[in-house]
């Protein structure tokens, strides 16, 4: 099997869906989805995001995360050169019938929000026993 190299992904600026009364620019966090018998796990990288600046928001089977970065300039500094943006990120999904949308759980640790979408019972794999006749 042929090795991987990792390659860095550039932040893909988000399209403007609406008016935004905040300024600055808006990014969508790169996100890995795994499944589990249980669950999907969503890894969304929100570099230079406070755990209490972060937002996710379910109305409808539509899942919102955002979250809010604080300036980088401290008081009395003016920015000279600026090769690595920032600014907010905001990203969207469609959720289906097999999340159980009262068990969803969410931890941002060090720039990394983790979801855990808990499945419904009926989409959990289970045995069926077979009986002798």
């Amino acid at each position: 099997m042929a090795e991987k190299e990792l390659q860095a992904k550039a932040k893909a600026e988000a399209p403007a869906k609406g008016e935004r009364v905040r300024p600055g620019r808006v990014f969508l966090p790169a996100v890995d989805i795994f499944e589990t018998p249980e669950a999907l796990v969503m890894v969304a990288d929100m570099p230079g995001v406070a755990a209490d600046k972060v937002t996710v928001d379910l109305r409808d089977n539509h899942l919102v995360i955002s979250g809010e970065v604080a300036a980088p300039l401290g008081q009395g500094e003016t920015m000279v050169d600026q090769e690595y943006f920032t600014g907010d990120f905001i990203r969207e999904f469609q959720l289906g019938s097999l999340i159980n949308q009262a068990k969803i759980e969410a931890v941002m640790k060090d720039g990394v929000l983790r979801l855990v979408l808990a499945k419904v019972e009926r989409a959990k794999p289970r045995k069926i026993a077979v009986k002798a006749a």
